[in-house]
């Protein structure tokens, strides 16, 4: 009994009884916790934090995007048929802005996936979930040219990425997917030819998403990067997962990687494929998206590589036909499931930042390039989502397409973010789980980014499984559109008529020495708000191809004071006094150059 011990023992006896019951006490508030219903995105709960919230300033700009995709005359629908509960149907797809025609006009190629793992070879073949181009009329409305241009592919597509191969003056299109990829040439009279067997692309059967071009050597050429995702090639029966909310099926975690392609122009209309022999497979990483870019100053592009539950890859151009990888020290090394890229100098101190789309609850990552602070001559990254505005108002999406973008032209990049879940919906396990959309404003280098999504027009309201998206100013007058492919449901359309005042100037280069897109050519342009910095291709959002004409916001300037351009053969050209709203066209190596003007040129 307690009456006969000791008072030390009685001491003793009596903690081990109050541990006891504080054991007992814990373990029944964890058990009723485990009760209670599932949070839900969105939704309010006792003791998560909100002091990062932020209210609106009163100084925002009149954001507002329209869907104008009917009266535009785009009728897109992504996917055919019943989705199977497999990863190879839920990834994609991807669009891109291109001016195939070389008509001063922003035309639009979107990639689908054709349907179900479950079709048969007849009923894929007869889809009518296909890839599709539309021509640019000018005057606000697109024409449907996918049958007679010969880009009517039926694939579980994935990305799409153009450049001119060959430098002949026509931009040419590839297309990536599960099974194989395609390289189209485009024949320059509004037809494409698919020559994927004799420029070397065939032969690789893999799960492929994120493409981009890139010169890495200078040459000339533009060379190719296509990641590869998942080794998945035994397709499960739907019957066994249909009824999991989260079937092993959809989770990439349960599948291998496989290796990135790394295609090197010869130079001669063929490639060879040399990851391996450059040390950038990737063979650990679920690649999803990757980025050529400059990061380093050494005028030749970088390559960064977004890996899905695999760290992210940062890999050193070091200009004598080697990579060196740095993302450890670079502190860019990102394990959460990343999927799309935009990069961008949002503070304006002439280094370019990195922004990464991440998976529900793992926020969206904001990397601060601090090279011109460390002063040593060594890349280095901070992630300051949290800081501006970006982390925890991502904690409820999962986020694939991004770009930074002057939607309002004040000279700051702002930034959207395309939203869509990869879990099935609990009530109906045929359908992912919809979200809405982000629109981000960037105030000023203190205060970051804020969401203006609410305020931007009834679209951002809405919500879709959201996967590709990238911008362009699709009618000439001075304000980035966007697009964005929704899995499963309509494609669309938005026009930007943010009420704004704010000048902008938009540059078009041509290479001749370099390679013709232009593709790696960095320009700086100065006015008396500062310098901004941007490189031709270097966001590729997801699976997508922004416009490569380049847009500058100039706000209150009306005149350039100088525009800076390093093209990727190293020529320099410096252009001074250039007159604002309209779109200047620039050949390497020419003095002169052709103005366009909105109203004047049409």
């Amino acid at each position: 009994m307690i009456s006969g011990l000791s008072r030390r023992k009685k001491r003793i006896v009596w903690s081990s009884s109050l541990t006891l019951f504080l054991v007992i006490i814990i373990a029944a508030v964890i058990w009723n916790e485990g009760e209670s219903e599932e949070y839900l995105p969105g939704q309010e709960v006792e003791g998560l934090t909100s002091r990062l919230m932020r209210e609106l300033p009163d100084d925002i700009p009149a954001a507002h995007f329209e869907n104008v995709t009917e009266q535009a005359g785009i009728d897109f629908k992504h996917f055919y048929g019943e989705r199977g509960s497999r990863i190879t149907e839920d990834m994609g797809s991807g669009v891109a802005w291109i001016d195939y025609n070389n008509n001063g006009y922003q035309d639009l190629f979107i990639v689908n996936n054709s349907g179900s793992m479950d079709l048969s070879a007849e009923e894929f073949e007869n889809s009518p979930a296909h890839t599709m181009l539309y021509r640019n009329n000018g005057d606000g409305t697109f024409t449907d040219v996918t049958a007679e241009s010969g880009l009517k592919v039926r694939i579980h597509g994935m990305a799409t990425a153009w450049a001119d191969i060959d430098n002949n003056g026509y931009i040419d299109c590839l297309i990536t997917g599960y099974g194989q990829n395609h390289l189209f040439k485009n024949n320059g009279d509004g037809t494409f030819t698919d020559i994927t067997e004799q420029a070397g692309l065939s032969g690789k059967d893999g799960f492929w998403a994120g493409a981009s071009w890139g010169d890495f050597n200078g040459n000339g050429f533009v060379d190719l990067y296509i990641t590869g995702y998942l080794s998945y090639f035994e397709i499960p029966d739907v019957a066994e997962i249909r009824e999991l909310q989260e079937p092993p099926s959809i989770n990439p975690s349960v599948f291998d990687p496989i290796r990135n392609l790394f295609y090197v122009n010869n130079g001669d209309g063929t490639f060879s494929e040399m990851a391996q022999e450059y040390g950038i497979a990737n063979a650990e990483g679920k690649g999803l998206e990757a980025a050529w870019v400059d990061l380093t100053g050494n005028n030749l592009p970088d390559l960064y590589v977004a890996n899905d539950v695999t760290d992210n890859m940062l890999f050193r151009n070091m200009g004598d036909g080697q990579f060196m990888n740095i993302s450890y020290q670079a502190k860019v090394a990102d394990y959460r499931g990343s999927m799309g890229i935009a990069i961008g100098d949002w503070d304006g101190d002439e280094d370019l930042d990195l922004f990464i789309t991440h998976w529900i609850a793992q926020e969206n990552a904001f990397y601060n390039n601090l090279w011109m602070e460390d002063g040593q001559q060594m890349l280095f990254f901070r992630d300051e989502a949290d800081r501006y505005g970006l982390g925890q108002s991502s904690l409820d999406y999962v986020g694939w397409a991004t770009s930074f973008f002057d939607f309002d032209n004040d000279g700051r990049p702002d930034l959207y973010v395309i939203n869509g879940h990869t879990n099935q919906n609990f009530k109906n396990p045929k359908e992912l789980i919809a979200m809405k959309d982000q629109l981000y404003w960037n105030r000023n280098n203190e205060e970051g980014f804020y969401e203006v999504s609410p305020i931007a027009g009834n679209y951002f309201q809405e919500e879709y499984v959201g996967r590709g998206g990238a911008y362009a100013d699709f009618n000439n007058n001075g304000k980035l559109d966007l697009f964005i492919v929704n899995h499963g449901a309509p494609g669309v359309l938005l026009e930007n008529r943010t009420e704004s005042d704010y000048h902008w100037l938009q540059v078009q280069l041509t290479g001749t020495e370099s390679n013709r897109s232009a593709i790696g050519a960095k320009l700086r342009l100065v006015n008396r708000d500062g310098a901004q910095i941007k490189q031709v291709g270097m966001q590729p959002s997801y699976l997508s191809q922004n416009s490569l004409v380049q847009h500058f916001g100039m706000k209150n300037s009306i005149v350039a004071d100088s525009l800076y351009i390093q093209w990727p053969g190293g020529t320099i050209q410096i252009f001074t006094g250039l007159e604002a709203n309209q779109r200047i066209m620039i050949t390497e190596g020419k003095e002169e150059y052709t103005a366009w003007k909105p109203g004047k040129n049409d």
